[in-house]
């Protein structure tokens, strides 16, 4: 027997649109143009144009080393509330063809084991098979995988307040393990990277190779505060898809975008914003970000219109796991260096690594537009 959900008769309700949202792409498609070199392009700006501006913007392209934020913290947090976003969609369009929850469930179980499987690849080629513990287990992909999988078995179950209500209540819950449980030679509410229960927890249970060696941020523990960005994505998902007027669901969105930045800077007072441990005040911030973000391509593109301009980000966003792969293993800035390096060489050295990384954005974002062209998306 099929378990009943528990939507309020409003969300059973819910229309189901024929196309896909534009904005929803081309947010994705501006969110992996920073994965996929952009990043690495504005980053690589620094100090070499003597406009102070430029080089403020350059530097938001680096990770902090421990607690702070940056632009470029926010890159992963963004896609993985985009992949609960889109989730609502595919879900919606699954039951209105008369699909049953465990077709759905079953269907996005074998996508979560192929992106963990795609993970390991990723962060381990080549992958050392005959010896497990040198294995990174922890991925971008394997997360994406799990979020997805554990935010689609809440949707189907529990209404939009109910899974706001579970993600706030893991986030505290979170907050008030890394706080009070003590870590084995350091305490309780240890925040450093040495002492930090997070840590502890990856060196202890945690099968394979740790990225830092004693501590990896896409292991264990923080898969939980992880996978309420997926569920407030789901959130941003139900506003869209309900039978409401358009500027309240921008209203809405807004709304909740600046309620999740203004608790995030509340809460770092106590719970110091930190991408590498995920901490509550980290997806309180970076979701409202993605809220605000969302309405604002939502508002841009699909209400008033203007999208011409969204169709380079488009293109990227609609074979966003084709290019994260791509980068990994194709050489594209070797291919920019023996294609372009005859033009670029003549301008002063030190501008030769910011041309050549523009020439292979150029090349991939061409590999990316033959396949849109060609109508060739690759999906899991």
């Amino acid at each position: 027997m099929e378990p009943k959900t528990l939507y309020a008769p409003a969300e059973q309700a819910i229309p189901v649109r024929n196309t896909r949202l534009a904005s929803i792409d081309a947010l994705r498609g501006f969110d992996m143009l920073m994965i996929s070199g952009g990043g690495a392009f504005i980053f690589l700006l620094k100090g070499k144009t003597g406009i102070p501006l430029i080089d403020a913007v350059a530097d938001q392209f680096e990770h902090p080393e421990w607690n702070g934020f940056t632009f470029y913290d926010f890159i992963f947090p963004l896609f993985l509330f985009l992949a609960g976003t889109s989730l609502t969609f595919s879900i919606q369009k699954g039951l209105s063809k008369g699909m049953q929850h465990s077709e759905i469930r079953n269907k996005i179980f074998v996508r979560m084991l192929i992106l963990i499987a795609l993970g390991i690849l990723d962060k381990n080629a080549p992958i050392d098979v005959f010896n497990p513990a040198h294995i990174r287990y922890g991925s971008v992909l394997g997360r994406i995988g799990l979020a997805t999988f554990v935010s689609a078995l809440l949707f189907m179950r529990f209404s939009s307040v109910q899974r706001f209500g579970i993600a706030i209540a893991t986030l505290v819950l979170y907050y008030l393990a890394l706080k009070l449980i003590p870590v084995p030679g350091y305490g309780a509410g240890d925040l450093s990277f040495e002492g930090n229960l997070v840590g502890w927890f990856d060196r202890t249970f945690m099968p394979g190779k740790l990225k830092q060696g004693t501590y990896d941020e896409l292991a264990l523990l923080t898969q939980f505060p992880a996978i309420c960005l997926t569920l407030f994505g789901t959130i941003a998902g139900d506003t869209l898809l309900k039978a409401a007027p358009e500027n309240q669901k921008v209203t809405r969105l807004f709304l909740l975008g600046l309620a999740g930045i203004v608790l995030g800077l509340v809460w770092n007072l106590i719970f110091p914003i930190n991408k590498h441990l995920w901490s509550s005040s980290f997806i309180m911030l970076t979701s409202g970000l993605a809220f605000v973000f969302l309405a604002t391509f939502y508002w841009i593109i699909d209400l008033k219109g203007f999208s011409k301009w969204a169709f380079f980000f488009q293109v990227i966003g609609v074979n966003s796991l084709v290019i994260y792969l791509a980068v990994r293993f194709v050489n594209f800035n070797a291919s920019s260096k023996l294609l372009f390096e005859g033009f670029y060489k003549y301008a002063p050295e030190k501008w030769h690594e910011v041309y050549n990384a523009l020439g292979g954005f150029v090349l991939v974002w061409l590999f990316l537009y033959f396949l849109y062209r060609n109508k060739i998306f690759v999906k899991v």
